[in-house]
């Protein structure tokens, strides 16, 4: 490894809606910004097509958003973190208004809202109806490129954290946009996560194909806490198409009244909830999951709601079925329940600190209590940005006054070995095989000891080792969780232990040994 680069700008790794917004929020604090991909792409957060919540209607309120969200959580929301992040919420769209983020707006100046599942009012605030998440990175990438405090070092990425005396010192950073290079390490007195959350190392998935869990795996290697590693909500409209990763279809879509219908043109999710498609998101995919197993090709029929409008109204939809070589106006839209946020992640106080002095972490790679079992529809982008200015007011409040900072420039560096592709796709469908929509016993400790198998059979891989590390954490915390709450569903034990539960907090080190034990078993077996 090259000799370690001292810097005195806050290193951000990732450059989603929280990395970007946290940046801003940074100024004049000299900034570098890690981005694997060209700043403004790669990340989930310009795939989200939902929106932001926030009770922007004078007839709503953040206290009916806030019980709307410990509701949807199945009793782990922390309801302290809801009610000051739904306090918030209004004051960041109005601040993204500012940013040019052109949300929709009636003729005398309203914000256009719409109600997603679990939500009792219509308060999630679109972008010409699905392009929310990208219309937003494109007023931050646009304000991010003209800041003079903020360096962005572009086709990079975090490989590990250098840990000193408990103190995160840095980071490990490789080049990764022309093949994987080895590493050197970045020294910094701050160093901000934000690199998103694990839905890739799913082999159903609506995350970008970067987005497999390297950064929580990163911190947890670096003995960080990692909180609700077992919460991982699928999507239930994702669209079946054989595309990796899968487009989505989304919820908003249910919102102006599309159904979900099997082969035989039946409505199911009636029978399933009473709020039907608006059930919560865990309801729904396990009732799509359930019409996948059993061969009735669950598919979202926006006909007689939506009809021709969804090619203007939902642009990303109507693209994505085009791609797939589908009619939306014509036909039902094939769907699947697939990986798409990690409710789990590092483990944050209030200020977004990690357990580790000098690591901050924010948006989804962060677990901050306010998603509970079950995130919230729309909730995800709001918590990026809650958590990243807080972040961002955390760290300037505990360094000294910065002065102006060099440029850095990577050097150069030879190539390293990248994650062997067929370990990842081994992976990924052992994670969708055991730890998926539906879990138990057994196929939790199969699951424990194929990732045990795969991390051996690629040693000295730290992309990789992040990659497992997270695997391992979310399927040891559902093996220790024996009940059934929110998205994570165990068929052995299919009620929850009460009306509340506990947050899971746990070490790599505690889930290894989880993962060591369940591979005894499975060995002995």
């Amino acid at each position: 490894m090259s000799a370690p680069i001292e810097t005195s700008r806050v290193i951000i790794v990732g450059a989603g809606l929280a990395a970007q917004y946290a940046a801003l929020k940074l100024a004049p604090r000299p900034v570098l910004v890690i981005s694997p991909e060209p700043l403004g792409t790669g990340a989930s957060s310009a795939w989200a097509q939902g929106g932001v919540a926030a009770a922007m209607d004078p007839a709503d309120s953040a206290e009916a958003h806030a019980r709307d969200t410990v509701s949807a959580g199945a009793g782990t929301v922390d309801a302290g973190v809801a009610e000051a992040v739904t306090t918030e919420a209004r004051e960041h769209i109005l601040d993204l208004t500012g940013l040019g983020t052109p949300f929709d707006r009636t003729e005398d100046g309203s914000y256009v809202m719409s109600r997603e599942a679990a939500h009792s009012f219509a308060r999630v605030v679109r972008v010409r109806g699905d392009q929310a998440g990208a219309e937003i990175m494109r007023a931050l990438t646009a304000q991010l490129r003209e800041a003079a405090h903020v360096q962005v070092l572009e086709g990079v990425m975090a490989t590990a954290l250098e840990v000193s005396e408990g103190r995160v010192t840095g980071v490990a950073v490789a080049r990764c946009n022309a093949g994987l290079s080895a590493s050197v390490v970045l020294r910094s007195t701050a160093v901000l996560l934000a690199g998103g959350g694990s839905g890739g190392i799913y082999a159903l998935t609506t995350n970008p194909p970067r987005i497999r869990g390297q950064v929580i795996g990163m911190a947890a290697r670096a003995g960080a806490q990692i909180a609700d590693a077992e919460f991982v909500q699928f999507h239930p409209t994702a669209i079946a198409c054989g595309i990796d990763p899968a487009p989505l279809a989304t919820e908003a879509l249910r919102g102006d009244g599309a159904v979900l219908i099997n082969r035989h043109g039946t409505r199911f999710m009636q029978d399933a909830h009473p709020d039907a498609e608006l059930a919560p998101r865990d309801i729904v995919a396990r009732a799509v999951y359930a019409q996948t197993q059993a061969g009735l090709a669950p598919a979202l029929d926006t006909r007689a709601a939506i009809g021709a409008a969804i090619l203007t109204d939902f642009p990303a939809v109507a693209s994505a079925c085009q791609q797939a070589g589908l009619d939306p106006v014509a036909e039902p839209i094939p769907v699947a329940a697939a990986a798409h946020y990690h409710m789990g992640g590092v483990a944050t106080d209030a200020s977004g600190q990690s357990s580790l002095s000098g690591l901050w972490a924010c948006g989804e790679v962060a677990s901050t209590g306010l998603h509970g079992a079950n995130r919230l529809a729309s909730n995800g982008l709001l918590e990026a940005l809650v958590y990243g200015r807080r972040c961002a007011l955390a760290i300037d409040a505990a360094l000294p006054p910065a002065g102006p900072a060099q440029e850095l420039a990577m050097p150069d560096l030879p190539s390293a070995e990248p994650p062997d592709p067929a370990l990842v796709a081994r992976l990924r469908q052992a994670m969708t095989d055991g730890a998926g929509v539906i879990r138990n016993a057994e196929g939790l400790a199969e699951t424990l000891a194929q990732i045990a198998r795969i991390e051996a059979a690629q040693p000295g891989c730290e992309a990789l080792a992040n990659m497992t590390a997270t695997a391992t954490l979310i399927a040891a915390a559902a093996l220790a969780r024996r009940e059934s709450r929110g998205a994570h569903f165990r068929s052995d034990y299919p009620e929850a232990a009460g009306e509340t539960g506990e947050r899971s907090r746990m070490t790599l080190a505690e889930a290894l040994a989880i993962r060591a034990a369940a591979t005894t078993r499975e060995d002995h077996a």
